[in-house]
């Protein structure tokens, strides 16, 4: 309600600032959050998920200054259809590799805490397959949301790529998990091994967002 709000009173998608862009991953998580538990209920998901929500949130409405909050008036490089078609899109896949992040992170946990039982078993058996799968769906956002900002640059500056600092890590980011992919299809990587590379994705989603 508060980004149809925004986007009532501003005229335009509120995807233009941080504070913005923040409510709306919190609301993507949300959503990708609800739909992976309308088809597997497990607790675990649920207790690391929604406290990152709640750090999210939390984080967005009362440690942002107060002038970011503001609406304010699009520059003219943001006025532009490519500012909801490019940023929905990033936003999106930075809430699915997220959720796909923290699923490895709970495996790790849970596989170091593991006492052999096959409930246990099955869960890591679960989480593995949940967060390749999700982070499969959220790299196919990312590399959508890439290449429409590369035809939104050329459109606006004349050129596809200029090395700045938020493309640089976001093709970091894309690499990494493009790796993260490879390694399970071409070479069977699974496990211990694909969450670990599979929760270092979740330090750079936050570098190439906040950093």
């Amino acid at each position: 309600s508060q980004l149809i709000g925004r986007w009532i009173n501003s005229g335009h998608f509120p995807l233009s600032g941080l504070y913005e862009s923040l409510l709306f991953l919190a609301w993507s998580i949300s959503f990708i959050y609800l739909f992976i538990e309308n088809f597997i209920k497990n607790e675990f998901i649920g207790l690391i998920i929604s406290p990152f929500l709640l750090c999210l949130v939390t984080f967005t409405e009362f440690s942002l200054p107060t002038e970011l909050q503001m609406t304010q008036p699009l520059v003219p490089a943001l006025q532009s259809n490519w500012l909801f078609m490019h940023v929905s899109v990033m936003i999106l896949s930075y809430g699915a590799l997220l959720i796909g992040s923290l699923i490895s992170i709970i495996y790790l946990v849970l596989n170091k805490n593991s006492n052999g039982t096959e409930s246990i078993q099955n869960s890591l058996v679960l989480f593995d397959n949940l967060s390749y799968r999700t982070i499969g769906i959220g790299f196919c956002f990312l590399t959508l949301g890439i290449l429409s900002g590369a035809v939104w640059a050329n459109e606006t500056w004349g050129t596809y790529w200029s090395w700045d600092p938020k493309e640089t890590w976001a093709l970091i980011t894309w690499l990494t998990f493009a790796i993260y992919l490879h390694t399970r299809l071409l070479y069977g990587w699974t496990g211990e091994k694909s969450a670990k590379l599979g929760s270092c994705g979740f330090v750079l989603i936050w570098v190439c967002y906040l950093g």
